[in-house]
């Protein structure tokens, strides 16, 4: 359970420094691209992931590209579906991804739960649904726009299924996994900013490289935690998948309150109230 501490701390760290970013005006797509050379060499120095008898057939490719992929263009559709849909609709879609993988954890993964746990994600859905700001506006006849969000939707829940599939995949360490879908990422990230420089003649500013240094870091030990939780309780899923996201939910939560001086309904304390008590039923029934 610590690993998953260690990955939500990690993770509201991630979001943390992303509202700094965007509220200093600057460029955090190209931010978001950057971090994945630092997650690279992160890898690659402090985990040393064996390159030497790699077993090039056995690698499961088809876990890897789609992540690769996935990992820096999902966070381009987050910006889209907050611009072109509205912050309300982009909180639900990140928060309701959660019902992708808990289904994949009974379809696909084959897991038994028992009747506490059960109850602990029943309540820990609550808190998620709870949780939205569903109050709050959108960008006017923007916020009525639903292709973007469903693209976040479904990106972030494939995302933790395939993350669930590699931790699971005992032929190649989860190091190494690590290692091949950063490269991987980096490469479609340095294309994206090809394309853009390409496109729009955008450069990168210093500023922005460092910013992209220090999310690296924070996105790296985010993965490397949440692979590290899946691998200490193979057998079941769900209770990583929930607790990871309620406990983003709560941290998330106290922090925009404490730090950013954001404002609570009644609904929200709610939610915050739900995922607490459902922690506490996936951890000790």
């Amino acid at each position: 359970m610590w690993y998953v501490v260690l990955s939500v701390v990690c993770s509201v760290t991630v979001a943390v420094l992303l509202k700094i970013a965007r509220s200093r005006s600057l460029h955090v797509q190209q931010i978001v691209l950057w971090n994945y050379p630092v997650t690279v060499l992160l890898t690659y120095f402090l985990l040393q992931p064996n390159l030497t008898d790699v077993p090039w057939v056995k690698l499961p490719y088809q876990l890897y590209i789609p992540l690769a992929v996935l990992l820096p263009t999902l966070f381009i559709f987050i910006a889209l579906a907050i611009k072109y849909s509205g912050i309300v609709k982009t909180d639900v879609a990140q928060r309701m991804s959660l019902f992708i993988p808990l289904l994949a954890s009974f379809l696909l993964f084959n897991e038994q739960a028992s009747f506490g746990t059960l109850i602990g994600i029943g309540v820990g859905l609550l808190a998620v649904v709870f949780s939205v700001s569903w109050n709050k506006g959108g960008d006017g006849q923007k916020s009525n726009g639903i292709l973007y969000p469903s693209v976040v939707f479904l990106g972030m829940g494939i995302i933790d299924v395939l993350f669930k599939q590699v931790a699971q995949h005992k032929e190649v360490s989860y190091i190494d996994s690590m290692f091949f879908v950063f490269v991987g990422a980096m490469l479609v990230a340095f294309s994206i900013l090809l394309f853009q420089k390409w496109k729009n003649g955008e450069g990168t500013s210093k500023t922005t490289v460092l910013w992209g240094s220090l999310l690296g870091l924070f996105n790296f030990l985010n993965i490397f935690f949440y692979m590290k939780a899946h691998r200490a309780i193979p057998d079941n899923p769900s209770i990583v998948f929930t607790t990871m996201n309620v406990g983003v939910i709560v941290v998330g939560t106290m922090i925009g309150v404490l730090v950013f001086k954001e404002k609570l309904s009644l609904v929200n304390k709610i939610g915050l109230v739900l995922a607490v008590i459902s922690i506490l039923l996936i951890k000790y029934l």
